[in-house]
């Protein structure tokens, strides 16, 4: 079995297009803690995004990752094309944290970073799919999808989560 992005054998076998078109590499994310996020711009939990960037700045010097993944497919709650995004993003939220080409995280083209998170690990009563924006994964330093929260989790509640992974 080959190891592309549609049969990854591990979290580090990953890639995801930029919106530059450019692929993103998660080999380059070795031995570093990373936090995946499906985002949109028009949602109830979008004001998360200040609290994603306050964790990724707290973080980022100490080997933390923050990966947003742009998503229509909440109530289409994402309507922009990827330079949009990135300038709403950026001028409303001061976002810095990489956002990747907006794509789908469920369904028959799903996302192959997406279909592996959630290979890694179901959501609640064991279902898979992402039910809203704004869910959330992390990954420790050896690649391994160690929790996922729902969107009601902020990102303040999942500081302790990120710093005791750093810390080991």
């Amino acid at each position: 079995m080959s190891s592309s992005e549609s049969a990854a054998q591990s979290f580090y076998d990953l890639k995801a297009e930029l919106p530059s078109s450019d692929i993103y590499d998660f080999n380059q994310l070795k031995g570093k803690v990373v936090l995946i996020v499906n985002v949109a711009s028009q949602c109830g939990f979008t004001p998360q995004y200040k609290g994603l960037q306050n964790l990724y700045d707290k973080y980022k010097d100490q080997g933390f990752v923050m990966l947003g993944f742009p998503c229509n497919q909440f109530g289409g709650q994402e309507p922009g094309d990827d330079a949009s995004i990135a300038s709403f993003c950026e001028l409303n939220h001061g976002v810095s944290f990489p956002l990747m080409k907006k794509s789908d995280v469920n369904g028959d083209n799903v996302n192959p970073v997406y279909k592996f998170l959630k290979d890694q690990k179901a959501g609640i009563l064991g279902l898979t799919r992402i039910k809203w924006n704004f869910e959330k994964f992390l990954i420790d330093k050896n690649g391994n999808v160690v929790n996922r929260w729902t969107s009601v989790t902020t990102p303040a509640a999942i500081d302790p989560y990120v710093e005791q992974l750093l810390s080991e």
